[in-house]
């Protein structure tokens, strides 16, 4: 484990290589698993807000799941997420052209119509953060619906850490990368 600030970060981040291969995986991430994607406080009020400039890029179906749940939900363990539709999908998926799930939240981000990404959970994928004793626990979450990815990564040799770069930047600053990232040159020279 490495002690970056008030986190505590897997050395999985260095180890295992990542890079999501969608045209092998098709976007599955936002397809299968048992909840939706976990959200924020804060995330719930964005999506609140939010929500008539996605809507429009929604089916009818995701629309229809929305008006009955939400914008998001407590799931089983009382966590929030993401709706699903029909207890499969998020609610916030659309397929495209090559049948690779996406975010619609996304899309109307890269559209200019929100300045908001979409869930950090999602973003930051397949990193995950818990609370561990008032430190948030940074790991990595193997499923073996990403091992095109794995494959992908280690052909690119692009490990974890750097296909999350944006993600990590964005929920711990430039400052905490730059500190992980000079933790993680001094590992691969045998030095942690």
């Amino acid at each position: 484990m490495i002690i970056v600030g008030e986190t505590i970060v897997s050395e999985d981040l260095l180890e295992v290589c990542f890079s999501c291969d969608l045209k092998k995986c098709l976007g599955n991430c936002c397809v299968e698993g048992d909840a939706g994607a976990p959200l924020t406080e804060e995330e719930t009020e964005i999506l609140q807000a939010i929500y008539p400039s996605v809507r429009p890029y929604l089916s009818h179906q995701n629309i229809q799941a929305i008006a009955q749940q939400g914008v998001y939900v407590k799931d089983f363990e009382g966590d929030l997420t993401t709706p699903l539709v029909g207890d499969k999908q998020c609610v916030y998926v659309y397929y495209d052209e090559d049948n690779i799930a996406r975010c619609t939240i996304e899309k109307a981000y890269f559209n200019g119509y929100i300045n908001f990404r979409k869930p950090i959970s999602c973003h930051l994928y397949p990193i995950r953060i818990s609370k561990n004793n008032g430190f948030d626990a940074v790991n990595y979450h193997k499923w073996p619906i990403c091992d095109p990815a794995r494959k992908h990564g280690k052909k690119l040799n692009i490990p974890v850490y750097k296909f999350t770069k944006d993600a990590l930047i964005r929920k711990y600053g430039e400052k905490w990368y730059e500190e992980f990232e000079s933790i993680a040159r001094g590992s691969f020279r045998g030095e942690l």
